[in-house]
């Protein structure tokens, strides 16, 4: 086994808790935060996989403006639900 190998399969483990948690997770802004990280780490087993096309894709629309549009949704939904 190789050390490549070896990364692969914990980060593997990682996106597999990582899915797990923001499923049972009680706050939405947590399983954001954990949906962000398993797309990072989506990421890393992408260019582990050698498809750096992907990979890249995946950190742009993924992690960045997927997790930004949750956290802006969820901010405005806050600030509209105490107003009324």
């Amino acid at each position: 086994m190789t050390v490549i190998n070896i990364i692969e399969i914990v980060i593997s483990i990682l996106v597999i808790l990582l899915a797990f948690l923001a499923i049972n997770s009680k706050t939405l802004i947590k399983s954001v935060m954990f949906l962000s990280g398993l797309s990072m780490l989506s990421v890393l087993g992408f260019v582990l996989m050698k498809a750096p096309d992907v990979a890249v894709t995946e950190a742009v629309i993924g992690s960045g403006l997927v997790t930004a549009l949750f956290v802006y949704t969820l901010l405005a939904v806050g600030k509209r639900g105490k107003k009324a």
